[in-house]
Order: structure tokens, then C-alpha cells, then sequence
């Protein structure tokens, strides 16, 4: 069975009603970026993450599945993927994710990847 990506697990010390917009994002292997939007929909939690200066200009979702910490104290969540490779996972391209399914599920099939 895979793992559900799109939930918190319970060491990623998450509150419901916490907003992540902000945070720092720290890889395994590094800072990659900050949080510039955070959904916490049922079944659909996600960040979008700016990447900066260390990818300009580019965006992309991180499923709250694969987020490992939130560290309040710093503002800093944690993920379990190297730099490389959220810099390869599929842009977030907001017109496309509001509205296209197939947009979508290139997240889905990008790190369920990584579970199987």
C-alpha cells in the first residue's frame, strides 16, 4: 500500500489550524526555499514552495506527506527529499493546478515515485 502524500504524518508535529506561509524549507541537504502558499485541505495539504534565488523564479508543490518537521521555534519545515530532487519535481503553474487534473497528477506520479 502506498503512503497517503497528501497528509501530515504525525512526526511532522503539525497543527490543523497552523498557516506555513513564510516557513523556511530546509531539504536533507539544504535551505531550498520558503513557503509561499500552504493549502490544508482534507486530503490535498500541500505547500508551494518559492525556490528564490537558489532556482529563480520557480515554484513547486510539496505534498505535506513528505514533510518530516515543523519547527516552530525557527519557522523552518523539514522534508525528506535532497535538493536535487524537488529542483526536478514538475512547476507549480497556478492556472494549470486550479483547474487541469493532468497538471495535478504529475505531482502525484513525481513522488509516489519515490515510494515505491
Amino acid at each position: 500500500m502506498l503512503p497517503d502524500i497528501w497528509s501530515f504524518s504525525e512526526t511532522a508535529i503539525h497543527a490543523a489550524d497552523m498557516d506555513l506561509t513564510g516557513y523556511k524549507v530546509e531539504a536533507t541537504d539544504g535551505g531550498i526555499g520558503k513557503v509561499d502558499q500552504h493549502s490544508a485541505e482534507v486530503g490535498c495539504c500541500h505547500l508551494v514552495v518559492d525556490t528564490g534565488p537558489w532556482i529563480l523564479g520557480r515554484h513547486v508543490v510539496i505534498p505535506a506527506g513528505i514533510v518530516t518537521t515543523v519547527d516552530r521555534t525557527t519557522e523552518t519545515v523539514f522534508v525528506s527529499r535532497t535538493k536535487e530532487q524537488i529542483k526536478n519535481a514538475p512547476e507549480f503553474v497556478p492556472e494549470k493546478d486550479d483547474t487541469d487534473e493532468h497538471h495535478r497528477m504529475k505531482f502525484v506520479d513525481y513522488y509516489l515515485a519515490f515510494f515505491r
